[in-house]
């Protein structure tokens, strides 16, 4: 299968609330690579790469995050695959 590589921006109140560590639990689930980023505006972003299944069941799980999460909208582009990547981080 394909794989394919996006960037995600996600708003709401997403920070502070255990996002980033929600989003490498559901890698590791959805077997997917990339990693998450705190922003100063308050959002967070995502780059995860894997096949489209993979990333939708990842975006699946992201949704229903802990009770603390609440996404109020997501931005995402297509971005070109990173060869070299191996595992999903959570970036500081």
């Amino acid at each position: 299968m394909e794989k394919i590589r996006l960037e995600l921006h996600y708003y709401g109140r997403v920070q502070g609330v255990g996002f980033r560590y929600w989003a490498h639990t559901q890698a590791i689930k959805a077997n997917v690579t990339g990693w998450a980023r705190n922003e100063y505006d308050g959002s967070v972003t995502v780059q995860v790469q894997g096949t489209k299944s993979q990333i939708a069941s990842f975006m699946e799980g992201i949704r229903h995050g802990n009770r603390y999460i609440r996404i109020s909208s997501v931005e995402q582009q297509q971005i070109p695959l990173d060869p070299t990547e191996k595992r999903f981080g959570v970036r500081y």
